[in-house]
């Protein structure tokens, strides 16, 4: 069974009715032409893949930061918190997540909080990679309250091929770490706002598995790591 799972990875219910639209498409496109036909069988293929929901072991345990999402750290800053947030926090370190439309892209909460604010901002459709998607790109921002009033936030944001955000968390709910908590199609960027004075354990260019890859300790005291290739 196991071989199997690992295999045949499952499909979040939001990519059956685009799976079938793509099956469609393809069933026609080889009436029409063969080599098309194939094209077509491949687009699905990428279609199934792209909205692959695999099971993944969050770490437990108090102040872990866990990565929301697939894909790469992009940029590293220093910044203020999303203004529709209305958080007080002066600055906050911004970790930034590039999803390519290869990476999974189901999102996950970061750590064990409730949800105290969600602000949804229609905007344009940058490259995500660009550092000015954080302010201009359509976006979903969520405040995340722990238990002792700690805050952070985590902004899910369009890119330039996505025009569909969606989040399932709602105001006021309590979640858990690396439970699930909405999705982006199709490529986009997902940016994690930590509390002013914690460093980040991760490093530029460093491949993130959502649920997984833990962003921040903020029990710890130390600095920001630095990295290299090997």
């Amino acid at each position: 069974m196991e071989v199997l799972t690992s295999i045949f990875t499952p499909i979040h219910r939001e990519g059956h009715r685009f799976i079938a639209i793509f099956a469609a498409v393809t069933l026609l496109l080889f009436l029409i032409y063969d080599p098309l036909g194939w094209a077509g069988v491949i687009l699905s293929c990428w279609c199934a893949y792209f909205f692959r929901d695999p099971a993944r072991v969050t770490p437990e345990r108090g102040g872990l930061v866990i990565s929301p999402a697939d894909g790469v750290v992009s940029a590293i800053a220093q910044v203020p918190p999303p203004v529709e947030l209305d958080m007080s926090e002066p600055l906050m370190t911004r970790v930034s997540i590039f999803m390519n439309v290869f990476n999974c892209h189901v999102n996950r909460i970061p750590i064990d909080a409730t949800v105290s604010k969600i602000a949804y901002i229609p905007g344009l459709f940058f490259n995500a990679s660009l550092d000015k998607a954080s302010e201009d790109n359509e976006r979903n921002a969520l405040c995340l309250t722990m238990e002792n009033g700690t805050r952070l936030a985590v902004v899910q944001i369009a890119g330039l091929v996505a025009r569909r955000i969606i989040c399932w968390a709602a105001e006021n709910q309590t979640m858990q770490a690396g439970e699930r908590f909405g999705m982006i199609r199709f490529g986009s960027r997902v940016d994690v706002y930590l509390p002013e004075g914690v460093a980040p354990l991760v490093v530029l260019g460093q491949t993130m598995i959502a649920g997984e890859t833990i962003i921040a300790d903020l029990n710890i005291n130390e600095p920001a790591r630095t990295g290299r290739k090997s």
